[in-house]
């Protein structure tokens, strides 16, 4: 979930004084087009489908070691705003570490949006401008929607490509070897019993 901060518009330079102030450094603050957005804890399900992505793709780059992952807690740079992926990938060809502080400069290589609330007419908002800021920038970006169990897959000079529950995502160039059946990211329903 997001909730928009700033009833008049910043810059990028205010943002990162407001967003590096002592009492503003444990929360999640995004900068999209002039706006300070921040967000909000969402649901353990996103939570949950957003940690399965980092385990993915963690378990890959451990085989081949060509690159790292952030959590929602890693943001980046994308032009003059300020992104805060559910997960990113950036290849060490690009950067070896991420920065210990502040939003990293460069943009990911591929961005992982994890929809929390498909009824939020702001975080739509917010995600259609991160969109295409982040294809500007060169970035992959998969958006995850939770509800219909389907990934958009945007990338840069491309039309959008929609994968259902029985497709798999191709790492390509970018993350060579890389196969990801949605059936692992959305598993079935699990039944638990609540007796002894």
């Amino acid at each position: 979930m997001v909730i928009a901060l700033s009833p008049s518009r910043s810059n990028a330079a205010e943002f990162d004084h407001y967003a590096q102030l002592p009492e503003n450094q444990a929360l999640l603050l995004e900068f999209v087009a002039g706006e300070i957005i921040q967000k909000m804890p969402s649901n353990p399900f996103s939570a949950y489908i957003a940690g399965r992505f980092i385990l993915f793709f963690g378990m890959y780059l451990l085989q081949n070691p060509i690159g790292y992952v952030t959590a929602s807690e890693g943001g980046f740079m994308i032009g003059d705003d300020r992104y805060a992926p559910d997960m990113a990938f950036v290849r060490y060809a690009r950067q070896a570490m991420p920065v210990k502080r502040g939003y990293n400069p460069i943009a990911p290589d591929l961005a992982v949006e994890v929809i929390s609330d498909s009824d939020n007419a702001q975080e739509w908002r917010t995600l259609v401008l991160k969109i295409s800021h982040y294809l500007a920038a060169g970035v992959v970006v998969l958006v995850v929607e939770t509800t219909e169990r389907q990934i958009e897959v945007h990338t840069p000079g491309q039309p959008p490509r929609i994968l259902g529950i029985q497709d798999s995502f191709d790492g390509g160039d970018l993350l060579p070897g890389f196969t990801l059946q949605l059936t692992d990211i959305f598993p079935p329903e699990l039944t638990v019993s609540n007796e002894s």
